[in-house]
């Protein structure tokens, strides 16, 4: 049996500042690895050359140089990727888009190879990824908005993932 992984996927984030925070959250946290979803070729395919961007390495507060960070070009190729070594995918998103969706509460987190998906700033998850995940989950909102911005709901969500993780055998 394989140590439990648990990977975070950003899907063409709009923002480059916002990856270096997520960047942050995810080695903070201990999740295993960043994968980008960088459709519009913004990011260095080399690890070595995106940690000397400067706008990234300032965001991460130099976590950047501790984290594995893996560019795909699109979703479906992550998504192939994923599949071929047994990932769970699930994404986030604040509606159920008729797949099954939990509350992050009771949402069940602890497959031993999981993805967590996060779209983009303005419009959330690709409706590609949102039918290629397994199930959704949301962030319980109280105020008059739906969302968090991307920094923020990684943070929520991956420590959630993390505390439903932490007993689970390596």
């Amino acid at each position: 049996m394989s140590t439990p992984q648990l990977i975070a996927v950003l899907e063409n984030p709009n923002y480059i500042m916002n990856i270096g925070t997520v960047i942050r959250n995810v080695n903070a946290l201990g999740v295993d690895k960043l994968y980008v979803i960088d459709g519009l070729n913004r990011l260095e395919n080399d690890l070595e050359q995106l940690r000397q961007r400067k706008s990234i390495l300032k965001h991460s507060k130099g976590a950047v140089k501790y984290t594995h960070v893996q560019r795909f070009g699109t979703s479906d190729e992550c998504f192939d990727f994923l599949e071929k070594q047994g990932f769970c995918s699930v994404g986030t998103s604040p509606h159920s888009h008729g797949v099954q969706h939990y509350r992050l509460p009771e949402s069940p987190l602890t497959q031993p190879q999981l993805a967590i998906w996060f779209g983009d700033e303005a419009n959330g998850l690709s409706d590609t990824v949102l039918q290629r995940c397994q199930f959704c989950i949301s962030i319980d909102m109280m105020g008059n908005v739906e969302s968090l911005n991307l920094a923020t709901s990684t943070g929520i969500v991956l420590y959630e993932a993390i505390r439903q993780r932490r007993n689970m055998p390596t």
